[in-house]
């Protein structure tokens, strides 16, 4: 039997230059997992562009969106809905009390047919004579008043006192511009929705209905949807109000007239053609979102 004999050690001569490789590969190893772990992973980037930006939301094109402006804050409040609320929307219009161009979009005078007798008699024009004749040089600083929001509006704020007197020729200037929309939705230059939850809201309604919906709220014995919170009419019921005030134009500049609140007016048009209002609080709400009370069940209704 052979007996065990240790392995003979390896000559010194391969060690000395086998070392300094593996101490290479170590190094090499410790640099490598080094920077895996601290550098990010690259994935390939796709430019944005404007169709990519906006969702696809289902009936989008069945609305006709509307905003209501002045010339007092237009150049304030319009640009950041351009970005923002109407970016993606693919038809709308924007309507004030002066026209004019800002970021490139048109803004029409709403006002432009209103009965010139009544424009050159009435105090609330004063303003919008001045602006008309001479442009924006023309506002002072009385004009650009902000008044402390009462109970029956803004009395010494010129553009409020003027603005009640857009709501009824909106109406008939906005089946101008389209007539085919299913549904019509206005907002002010202080409203913002959520068009997710609209779209998916008024998908659920018949557009073929005459609808007037809105932000419920009451003076004397009209109710009527506040402007400010923005409200919604279907087709049939743009048709009706417009038809309705065409047939006595006159007498509707008469009940603006004596009124303070223009959205009251328009309240009183609807419910004269037949249409009365669905009351849609929460889905549109005044006041600051801050201030909703989320457990709330007013009128029966809860906000989720």
């Amino acid at each position: 039997m052979t007996a065990f004999r240790p392995a003979r050690p390896p000559p010194r001569r391969r060690i000395t230059w086998i070392s300094p490789i593996l101490g290479l590969l170590v190094i090499l190893f410790i640099y490598i997992n080094h920077q895996n772990a601290s550098s990010p992973i690259a994935f390939p980037h796709k430019e944005k562009n404007a169709d990519t930006a906006c969702p696809n939301l289902p009936g989008l094109e069945d609305i006709f969106v509307v905003l209501k402006t002045g010339v007092t804050e237009a150049r304030d409040k319009v640009p950041i809905h351009l970005q923002t609320t109407l970016r993606c929307i693919p038809n709308y219009i924007i309507f004030s009390d002066y026209a004019e161009n800002i970021n490139d979009v048109q803004l029409h005078d709403v006002l432009e047919n209103v009965a010139e007798d009544i424009k050159q008699s009435n105090q609330d024009f004063s303003i919008y004579n001045r602006v008309r004749a001479a442009g924006r040089t023309a506002l002072t600083t009385a004009d650009m008043n902000p008044d402390t929001n009462s109970a029956f509006g803004k009395p010494n704020n010129p553009g409020w006192k003027l603005d009640k007197w857009k709501f009824l020729p909106m109406i008939e200037e906005t089946l101008k511009a389209r007539d085919d929309a299913k549904w019509y939705v206005f907002m002010e230059a202080d409203t913002y929705f959520f068009w997710p939850n609209l779209l998916s809201w008024l998908g659920q309604l018949e557009h073929q209905q005459p609808y007037y919906l809105g932000n419920q709220m009451q003076i004397a014995d009209v109710v009527f949807a506040h402007g400010g919170s923005g409200f919604v009419l279907s087709n049939p019921a743009m048709r009706a109000a417009v038809t309705l005030r065409k047939d006595n134009v006159d007498a509707w500049d008469r009940v603006t007239n004596d009124h303070w609140a223009g959205d009251c007016v328009l309240g009183k048009l609807m419910a004269d053609a037949g249409v009365g209002m669905l009351w849609a609080w929460p889905v549109l709400i005044s006041g600051q979102p801050s201030e909703l009370d989320f457990f709330s069940e007013g009128y029966r209704k809860k906000p989720w």
